[in-house]
C-alpha cells in the first residue's frame, strides 16, 4: 500500500524548478512561510521548554514530510533543529539538496514517502504542511507518519477545510480569478475537515492540542492567525 498519489507527484515535479522563485508558481507558499515558521517555532519552544534564544530549536529532531524544495526545512535548520526532509518527488529532493548545499545547510533530504522511510530514529516533531490534501489515502498516510513520531512529540498539520467558502476562495479565487496558483493545484474533494483529521489521528494516539485558522489579508498582503477555520487552518497534535 502507498500513500503516494502519482498524479500529484507529477504535477509538483513539473513545477520543481520554481520552488525558490518568490514570484513564481510557489509565490503563495513564500507569502505563507513567515506565519508558518513563527507558529511552529513558538509551539515547539513551549512544548519542549527551550531557553536557548540564539538557536531555539537546537537539539530538536524534525521530519518535514512533503518538503518540496525545502521552504520549511531550511528555516528550521537555521533555527538549530536537526532536519530530515522527505518528498516522493526525486526532482523536488534534487532541488532541495542543491539549494541547501549552496547555503551550506546540513539537511538530510531523502526521496521517500513516510511508509517507505528507512530510518532507525524517531522524531520529536513532524511537519505535515499543505500535504494531506494531496495524498492518496489520508488515513494510511497519517498512520504511517505517527509511527515516526516520539512519545510526547508534536505533529503539525496545515491544510484546507472542506467548506463552500474554501471552494470559493481556495479554488475559484486562488486558481481561476487571482491566478495565485496553477489551475488544478487543488481538488476540493480531497480537502479535510478538522473533525476528520482529529478522528484519524486520535486512533494513532495523537490528540489535538491547538487549532487555529489562517487568513490572508489582501490589503496588507500578509497572512495572520485567526479563529476562522473555514478555509486554511493549522493544527497541533501531541502523541501520547
Amino acid at each position: 500500500m502507498s500513500s503516494v498519489n502519482k498524479k500529484e507527484i507529477e504535477k509538483f515535479s513539473n513545477m520543481a524548478d520554481e520552488w525558490w522563485d518568490p514570484h513564481g508558481k510557489f509565490k503563495p507558499l513564500h507569502k505563507f512561510n513567515p506565519i508558518r515558521i513563527k507558529y511552529i517555532k513558538e509551539n515547539i519552544i513551549r512544548q519542549f521548554k527551550i531557553k536557548n534564544k540564539n538557536k531555539p530549536l537546537s537539539g530538536i529532531n524534525i521530519l518535514d514530510i512533503g518538503c518540496g524544495g525545502g521552504l520549511l526545512s531550511e528555516p528550521m535548520c537555521r533555527l538549530g533543529a536537526n532536519v530530515t526532509g522527505i518528498d516522493a518527488s526525486t526532482k523536488n529532493v534534487k532541488i532541495s539538496k542543491l539549494h541547501a548545499k549552496k547555503d551550506n545547510l546540513k539537511i538530510n533530504y531523502i526521496c521517500s514517502s513516510p511508509e517507505k522511510l528507512k530510518i532507525s530514529k524517531k522524531f520529536d516533531v513532524i511537519l505535515n504542511m499543505e500535504i494531506v490534501e494531496h495524498v492518496e489515502d489520508i488515513s494510511f498516510f497519517l498512520k504511517s507518519c505517527s509511527k515516526l513520531l516520539n512519545k510526547n512529540g508534536l505533529m503539525f498539520v496545515a491544510t484546507i477545510n472542506k467548506t463552500l467558502k474554501s471552494y470559493v476562495f481556495a479554488i475559484v479565487g486562488a486558481e481561476y480569478v487571482l491566478r495565485w496558483l496553477p489551475i488544478g493545484t487543488h481538488d476540493w474533494e480531497k480537502f479535510v475537515k478538522p473533525e476528520e483529521l482529529k478522528e484519524i489521528l486520535s486512533k494513532n494516539n495523537l490528540f489535538l492540542k491547538k487549532l487555529d485558522g489562517m487568513h490572508f489579508n489582501i490589503i496588507k498582503d500578509e497572512w495572520s492567525i485567526t479563529n476562522d477555520l473555514s478555509v486554511n487552518y493549522i493544527a497541533k497534535f501531541l502523541k501520547n
